[in-house]
């Protein structure tokens, strides 16, 4: 079900497309989430541990962007995740203040298995869509999430 405002054509376009979008995510995250859950980390667990895995060792002010997550959850997150053992702190070579965050080996032990019981989950859910039509979906998702960096740099220009 779309919007029922009684607007422009543009508008209840543009109303429709976002309501359809914003279920579709939410739709989608909650049962990806379940898999996440079942290997034993909450999503934004997984996203750091998974950020580690293919980035390597990050700052936790470069993590939060990654994941989507603020500064002082960031902080609560590497702690739990350190707590496991998952993950360590270590100072930055030449600036003791920094600190980087990295996987110990138990930690890309359980983020690899987690992570490859996760790809085959992803590519199920989006199996409605053909290759073409991902790549295109993956396209406009870009386009629109990156406006406010385009209209930033704008700005600056």
């Amino acid at each position: 079900m779309g919007t029922h405002y009684q607007g422009h054509a543009a508008e209840v376009r543009a109303l429709d497309a976002l309501i359809k979008l914003v279920r579709c995510a939410a739709s989608l995250q909650g049962r990806l989430e379940i898999g996440i859950r079942e290997e034993g980390f909450t999503p934004s667990q997984f996203g750091v541990l998974e950020a580690l895995l293919h980035l390597g060792p990050l700052e936790p002010c470069e993590l939060g962007p990654k994941v989507l997550t603020s500064r002082p959850n960031m902080v609560v997150l590497v702690d739990q995740l350190e707590e496991r053992g998952l993950v360590r702190r270590v100072p930055v070579v030449g600036d003791r203040r920094r600190l980087r965050v990295e996987l110990t080996a138990a930690g890309k032990r359980a983020i690899r298995k987690a992570f490859q019981r996760h790809v085959p989950r992803v590519v199920k859910e989006l199996s409605a869509l053909s290759a073409a039509e991902q790549e295109q979906l993956g396209r406009l998702c870009r386009r629109i999430g990156r406006q406010d960096v385009e209209a930033a740099q704008s700005r600056t220009a």
